[in-house]
């Protein structure tokens, strides 16, 4: 059995740049696999504008790198939508549809990135890149607003092109979270080097299901039966947020490293936001990573405070808690749980 508590990995910028190629849950699909809900047109739509997107980038006359157009500038196109309408599976297809230089990475790990390197490093990391690929981009603070804004406005002048998702339109960005209209213009500067794609659509994860409970002790012992016991990591939900606090969040998926699944025992209410987004961001690695996890304690919606639900960061909670219950439903559909 794997202790996480023990593991305490380094952080690592360069290696982590050596990283960036989409997770095991996402190493498979395609443009083919995407499934646009038929009653939100715009899914379809998002999909064959970027399936464009990639394929024009790539058709360029007189033997010049892939992704470059004629004109230096690189271009940049923006995939807003709610949380479980494929987002990020549309931006990994893009990256195994498209085969110039590339990297894909949340965009916490480039603020992690830019913040470990400086901008000067950063840029230069990225700079040979035909295409860089940018996940749930978010600006929760003035200072990734000015990073962000100061890496694209660098990086993307050289000819790499850019494709974000987000859950809020570009020159939305930051409303809520803190006084927007004092980095207006780094926001609107961000918004202006994309053409934006709207996704409509409600939780695909949710789609004709009702969201799942936690485990019962009984159906956790079932479960953690059939994992197997030399790469399975089971610690409390209390343990978990105590070592969390210890790691930088880009470390996490090191974290994890090896660990065949993972259990989480008697999940409690979070009553800190610093403890409570670090959980999301954990929950948002094992997720990607594809692992599978079960879950006992309190159920998912007592989680989190109404007022983090309700707040600044609510499409985050939102989003880890679609992910949460799509774990439990894999885990009881996989690991055969049949619990009188």
């Amino acid at each position: 059995m794997i202790d996480l508590l023990t593991r305490n990995p380094a952080p690592d910028p360069l290696a982590l740049t050596a990283e960036l190629l989409p997770s095991a849950r996402f190493q498979e699909v395609r443009f083919g696999t995407y499934r646009p809900n038929p009653e939100y047109p715009s899914q379809a739509a998002a999909r064959d504008s970027l399936q464009t997107f990639v394929e024009t980038a790539q058709q360029k006359p007189g033997g010049l790198r892939l992704f470059r157009r004629r004109a230096p500038e690189g271009r940049g196109l923006y995939l807003d939508g709610g949380f479980g309408v494929g987002k990020t599976h549309l931006l990994a297809s893009a990256y195994h549809a498209s085969s110039g230089v590339r990297a894909i990475m949340s965009f916490q790990d480039l603020m992690y990135l830019i913040g470990a390197l400086g901008m000067t490093r950063a840029v230069d990391a990225f700079r040979s890149h035909d295409l860089l690929l940018i996940d749930e981009f978010e600006l929760d603070d003035p200072g990734n607003t000015h990073m962000a804004n100061t890496f694209l406005g660098q990086l993307m002048p050289g000819g790499t092109s850019v494709i974000a998702t987000s859950n809020t339109e570009p020159g939305a960005l930051g409303q809520g979270r803190f006084n927007a209209g004092d980095f207006q213009r780094q926001i609107q500067g961000i918004a202006s080097r994309f053409e934006t794609h709207r996704l409509d659509g409600p939780d695909f994860r949710q789609r004709g299901t009702k969201p799942e409970d936690v485990f019962s002790e009984s159906e956790y012992a079932v479960w953690g039966a059939v994992q197997n016991p030399e790469t399975l990591a089971t610690l409390t939900h209390r343990d978990l947020n105590r070592h969390l606090l210890k790691i930088h969040p880009s470390r996490f998926a090191g974290l994890l490293s090896g660990v065949g699944a993972v259990g989480v025992l008697n999940l409690v209410p979070m009553d800190d936001q610093n403890v409570a987004l670090r959980f999301v961001h954990f929950i948002d690695k094992l997720y990607d990573l594809g692992l599978p996890a079960a879950f006992t304690g309190t159920p998912l919606g007592a989680l989190f405070d109404s007022s983090y639900r309700h707040g600044a960061y609510a499409k985050k909670y939102s989003r880890c808690l679609s992910r949460l219950s799509e774990m439990l439903r894999e885990a009881r559909e996989t690991g055969r749980v049949n619990v009188p």
